[in-house]
């Protein structure tokens, strides 16, 4: 293996040997031929060999049919050239040794890949050297060096033995001479360029140079040049496989006359940088080198380039006064820094930052109304609610611009408050209800751009502002990386699960998001990282959540709130029909009529596989059902098009839910009672459990309740132990009696207020033994005196009820008019008791026992 072309001289290559008149022979030998590998200490892969009789004639050496083939790595050993190798591998050593007790005569081949270890027969090249060792030199280190030089060439016609050591037999391949003019002129040419080339590397010794020059025969040349070249080893192989001593001259010169223009250039860019070399650093150095490079190419100065580019940018992107001013102090800062500086790459981000964003650029809208009315239609059904306010401020912004004139006319001048152009809402609704989808909506009725960005988990304020340009790999808030996104300064931008937001010691979002939520501030929203104003006020900011308790009061009060409550079950069914159904049947690759599932099906899915307020579980069960069907498809199997209730049983197996036989079950027993509750995800129903037993004034409350409940369940036993006589209890019973409470489910965290009617009753109906209506649910806050206060969450509570199969709800009265947002098919179907004491209640869900005849 070549360690380097050019690392010693002619002189050291002799000294490698210790005998004087060896080194003296060796001299005679190198001279005599004009070669010497003197520029190379070669360590090959597989050893070589050397012999000890160096006074015979080598040039008319008989040459063997069979030949002992040592493998050379990244090397060719030319005819007529003198090599001094290195060997260290054991089986290498062992053809040297046996060779040089021989005629001392080897075939030297080179590998195809100079990284195998061990070349096989099937990674040499075809055509090799015939070679003669003439020195041998052990080492302390028990490696061999030696001295070889080059005969003829060989073809190799077949390997006859790979153990210990390659053999092939061989057929000699002689190069074909001619003598013309062109020969000679291209052999004058590649020794001249060799001179040149040696000139520019000193390494190259001068005695090397003045050899190679005296030589007259042609093939000779082209092998002494090509043997110190420095070149690539399938160029160095195609040298000696060319047959015309032309071709090889040819190709010859042409390597050299690439290395000289490489030379030649990189003693220019060396000439040129060598001057600024004192004043800057090493670094420096190098791009002055690549600047000469440009120049040499006939391009421009880079930095001069960018600028000019940025500046373009900067004017096709209308910014304000203000940043403009910005813009151009930073690129003037940019102009007067090398590329080489730390800051360097700080700016252009900057300026790249302020040149993309889109100051000038926003969306026309939309303003038929009617058109809008129908987009939002065909993507949602219901949510009447948020269509109506969409629909307002399109009726808004089309009489504004109708009337611009006049207003202005009439406008006075204010210098504090300023003209609003956006709107920011606040979908607030169970999950699975539309809100994410409806802001896509939105913005399609509106014919504008659309951008989300989730702010669940995010606890970081440079999430919304931005980094300060001082720290490494700043970059501007999500805001404004969202805008530039978005190419539009007016986009619908929805801000997903607000409620989520969480702090931490690297700041407050919510806080934050108070510059960008508020119609007062936002026009001039400052990014910490532009340090400019942008403008947000014609953005359409809506935000969601889940629950409106975790939002920072200040937040909240810069959003119109929208309650989204859940669905029906009518609502549902035709949202499958006319949404999810074909939704799924597209996506699982079905055809229309390949798939019917009738409504009873659809209601059977709602009422005993999914009991949710919105309709994401509901479309995954349908999903369920067309991956069956195309499962039955793809196997052969025949499938019923029509999904009846049967059906469903059939592809999504026993029900997730009972019906209202587990309500009744669990009320047949006195003290368990059926209460309302809100959640997140929507409303739901749960059962509060009492139980009494042998004791002494004990009372204990448990199912992962929180401190709120807990008062209202103390609240409860209070006002039963005041009211016992009223309720024919024994006033006494909580001396001998310990009580317990528990609410079901024990595993999820419960809290609030309104679960202290269903307490009270549960613990009436537990001490006077009569169980409570199964078809009855309650919500209602008490107090000690029995009186029934409101809570919240009425919509949500009755249509968990109705999901649920319950028939009648109790409530307190001051929640009556909450009664108004119930669909009218519900109200239809279920009866409302609004109450204002705790004896109305009692009345109303424990009966009395009918006396026996």
């Amino acid at each position: 293996m070549v360690a380097s072309r050019w690392n010693a001289n002619l002189r050291e290559i002799l000294n490698w040997f210790a005998d004087d008149s060896m080194t003296q022979n060796l001299g005679d030998l190198f001279l005599g031929l004009s070669l010497s590998d003197s520029t190379n200490i070669i360590n090959i892969e597989e050893s070589k060999s050397t012999s000890n009789n160096d006074n015979e004639d080598t040039t008319e050496l008989p040459v063997p049919d069979v030949l002992p083939i040592l493998p050379l790595r990244g090397l060719v050993v030319y005819p007529q050239t003198a090599v001094p190798l290195t060997i260290g591998q054991p089986r290498s050593i062992r053809l040297i040794d046996e060779v040089v007790s021989g005629n001392r005569i080897i075939g030297l081949v080179a590998s195809k890949d100079p990284e195998l270890e061990s070349p096989g027969p099937q990674d040499l090249y075809a055509v090799g050297t015939v070679a003669i060792i003439h020195r041998l030199f052990k080492t302390p280190d028990g490696t061999i060096r030696i001295l070889i030089q080059g005969l003829s060439r060989f073809r190799i016609e077949e390997f006859v033995s790979t153990e210990p050591y390659l053999v092939a037999k061989i057929t000699p391949t002689p190069e074909i001479e001619n003598e013309n003019l062109e020969i000679e002129a291209l052999a004058r040419n590649a020794r001249d360029q060799f001179e040149h080339i040696a000139k520019m590397v000193p390494s190259i010794p001068r005695e090397l140079v003045e050899s190679i020059a005296i030589i007259s025969n042609p093939l000779q040349t082209a092998y002494s040049i090509a043997n110190f070249e420095r070149m690539e080893l399938a160029d160095a192989q195609i040298i000696l496989e060319l047959d015309l001593v032309e071709e090889k001259l040819r190709k010859l010169v042409a390597i050299l006359a690439r290395e000289r223009e490489v030379l030649d250039l990189g003693q220019k860019i060396q000439n040129e940088a060598r001057s600024e070399i004192e004043k800057v650093q090493r670094d420096y150095f190098l791009r002055e080198q690549l600047k000469a490079i440009h120049k040499e190419l006939g391009e421009g100065d880079d930095l001069t380039e960018e600028v000019n580019e940025l500046r373009k940018n900067l004017d096709k992107a209308k910014l304000p006064e203000e940043a403009r001013k910005q813009a151009v102090r930073e690129l003037e800062r940019l102009s007067r820094l090398p590329t080489a500086a730390a800051e360097y790459g700080v700016i252009r981000s900057y300026i790249e930052w302020l040149s993309t964003l889109p100051w000038d650029i926003s969306t026309q809208d939309y303003l038929d109304i009617a058109n809008a009315r129908k987009v939002l239609d065909q993507d949602h059904y219901g949510l009447e609610d948020v269509k109506e306010r969409i629909l307002e401020y399109l009726a808004v912004r089309k009489l504004r611009l109708e009337r611009k004139d006049k207003l202005d006319a009439q406008k006075k001048t204010d210098l504090i408050r300023k003209e609003r152009e956006g709107v920011i809402l606040c979908f607030v609704g169970p999950p699975g209800v539309g809100k994410t989808s409806l802001g896509q909506s939105i913005a399609r009725a509106l014919g504008r751009n659309f951008i989300r960005i989730s702010l669940g988990g995010m606890r970081d304020e440079a999430e919304i502002r931005g980094h300060r340009r001082t720290y490494i790999g700043a970059l501007p808030g999500r805001i404004l990386q969202a805008i530039r996104r978005v190419e539009s300064k007016n986009p619908v931008f929805m801000l997903d699960e607000i409620d989520k937001l969480s702090y931490d010691f690297h700041g407050d979002p919510a806080s934050a998001l108070l510059e960008v939520l508020d119609p007062e501030q936002n026009s001039e929203f400052r990014d910490h990282y532009l340090e400019v104003a942008f403008d947000l006020s014609q953005v359409m900011f809506i935000t969601t959540a889940n629950q409106l308790e975790t939002i920072p009061a200040p937040l909240l009060d810069r959003m119109e709130v929208i309650q989204i409550a859940g669905y029906t079950e009518r609502e549902k069914l035709v949202i499958a029909k006319n949404y999810l159904i074909p939704r799924q049947i597209k996506e699982n690759g079905l055809l229309k009529k390949e798939v019917n599932i009738v409504d009873d099906a659809v209601l059977t899915i709602i009422r005993q596989y999914t009991r949710e307020a919105g309709v994401r579980n509901l479309e995954r069960e349908i999903g369920a059902i067309c991956r069956k069907i195309v499962t039955n498809i793809s196997e052969g199997k025949k499938h019923k098009s029509k999904v009846t209730e049967r059906e469903v049983h059939g592809y999504l197996g026993r029900p997730k839910f009972q019906s209202n036989e587990e309500i009744e079950r669990r009320t047949s027993v006195p003290g368990v009672v059926t209460g309302l509750a809100w959640t997140p995800t929507g409303g739901d129903v749960l059962f509060i459990e009492a139980s009494r037993m042998p004791g002494s004034k004990g009372f204990q409350i448990t199912g992962s309740v929180g401190t709120v409940m807990q008062e209202s369940a103390h609240a409860a036993l209070s006002y039963v132990r005041a009211h016992a006589k009223d309720f024919g209890i024994d006033p006494q019973f909580f001396q001998s009696e310990d009580i317990h409470l528990h609410v079901p489910a024990g595993a999820t965290p419960k809290d609030g207020p309104s679960a202290g009617v269903t307490m009270t009753t549960a613990l009436i109906s537990l001490l006077t033994e009569r169980p409570s209506r199964p078809d009855l649910g309650m919500t209602g806050e008490i107090t000690l005196r029995g009186q029934i206060m409101p809570v919240g969450g009425i919509k949500e509570k009755v249509l968990a009820a109705h999901r649920s199969g319950l028939k009648a709800i109790i409530l307190p009265k001051q929640n009556e008019p909450d009664l108004d947002d119930i669909p009218d098919e519900i109200r239809d179907e279920m009866k409302f008791y609004p109450v204002d004491t705790v004896d109305e209640v009692i009345k109303i869900a424990i009966p009395k026992k009918k006396a026996r005849k």
